[in-house]
């Protein structure tokens, strides 16, 4: 069993290493053939955590608290050298309409989910699926504001708590395996891919310039302009104003970061090559550090709240393929548009990442709408279950 923070951080980066250097050999051939390398680092460091080479140390949290937020900043930042913002803005009420079908499916999933197994839960259960509701349109901030709010009792809300782990994990695994198959999709619902191979052109005429490689100097300019971008940012952060219950220091160090990214994207600095080589080493890093914090091992326990989770999850999933279907969407804004709610800010930019670069801030953006407004979409799903 592990207990020292630095070793804990070589496995989870030797893991990455392997399955990088697997996806390359094997790219057209067996398990990557229809699995991303990305989600098997996600599966192998779950595991890792759920056969106990993880202790729970002090050692440990520290380290992956400190990783996590030291890289995320920079690593949003230096993705977002290579985007062109005026492309987003060409979205419009199509990437809001996405988002907001997404928060309708999870709503309507809550809502059937909780009539059909009604008679299994334990009292106030209404409570904690509101606070969960909140989590699942926004982010973790959003859940505990709403369990202050329902008052949702501590043996409840730890169910709420098991079914965002364990739920939301085998969601976000399955929107990244999902990533290969986008242009099937596309022709199944016909949609309009012009803005998505646009914005690909914009990214592929950017690398152009970037075939042979970083250099050493390269290298080290983009680690130090993202580190110090991670650290100012989170520095502004911690030191401004609380506002409501979901504007805190981490949704300041993510905004800041983003629009310094999006600000430099316009400045000779984004013509330095190796700024997607270097985020890239950072996402993956990132990644199996939020799986080292999964733990299967739970699934066994108060199965009907994990049937639930499930349920919820298949009923969105098939509410938004009729809507993709309907008003011809494609993968990536469903995707996108449903772990903005799910997910949060920790997935959304992550998985536009997984399809193009320059998407990144669809990401951010929906990520950031789902913070203001997942309270309010909770409080109406524990309005509605307390009815029924």
């Amino acid at each position: 069993m592990i207990k020292d923070g630095f070793m804990y951080l070589s496995v989870l980066v030797a893991l990455a290493a392997v399955m990088v250097a697997l996806e390359k050999r094997f790219r057209t051939k067996g398990l990557f053939k229809f699995i991303p390398g990305i989600v098997l680092i996600y599966i192998g460091a779950a595991l890792m955590n759920t056969f106990g080479l993880f202790s729970e140390s002090d050692s440990i949290s520290s380290t992956n608290r400190t990783i996590r937020s030291a890289l995320l900043p920079g690593m949003l930042a230096l993705m977002l050298l290579k985007c062109d913002i005026r492309e987003v803005f060409k979205l419009g009420p199509r990437m809001l309409g996405a988002f907001f079908s997404a928060v309708f499916s999870i709503l309507i999933g809550f809502t059937v989910t909780y009539v059909i197994f009604k008679g299994f839960y334990v009292q106030d259960t209404w409570k904690a699926f509101g606070a969960l509701a909140g989590s699942w349109t926004g982010g973790s901030a959003n859940m505990v504001a709403l369990q202050g709010i329902f008052h949702v009792p501590e043996n409840i809300f730890g169910y709420a708590l098991m079914m965002d782990t364990i739920n939301y994990a085998v969601w976000v695994m399955f929107m990244f395996w999902l990533v290969p198959f986008a242009g099937k999709f596309n022709r199944w619902t016909k949609a309009d891919v012009g803005f998505l191979n646009h914005s690909i052109e914009v990214s592929a005429a950017k690398e152009e310039n970037e075939k042979e490689g970083p250099s050493f100097q390269h290298t080290l300019y983009l680690l130090g302009i993202g580190l110090l971008i991670s650290s100012l940012s989170t520095f502004a952060g911690n030191h401004l104003p609380v506002i409501g219950d979901v504007i805190n220091a981490t949704t300041w160090t993510i905004m800041i970061a983003s629009v310094v990214g999006l600000i430099l994207a316009v400045t000779p600095v984004a013509k330095i090559p190796g700024s997607m080589d270097i985020s890239n080493v950072m996402l993956y890093i990132v990644i199996a550090l939020i799986a080292s914090q999964s733990d299967f091992s739970n699934i066994t326990q108060a199965p009907i709240y994990l049937l639930s989770g499930f349920l919820i999850l298949l009923i969105h999933l098939i509410v938004m393929i009729l809507l993709g279907k309907l008003f011809k969407y494609d993968l990536f804004t469903l995707g996108v548009a449903s772990l903005a709610n799910i997910g949060g800010m920790a997935s959304a930019p992550m998985l536009a990442a997984s399809y193009n670069r320059s998407l990144i801030p669809i990401g951010v953006i929906m990520a950031l709408l789902g913070s203001f407004t997942g309270t309010y979409f909770g409080m109406l799903v524990g309005k509605i279950l307390s009815s029924l």
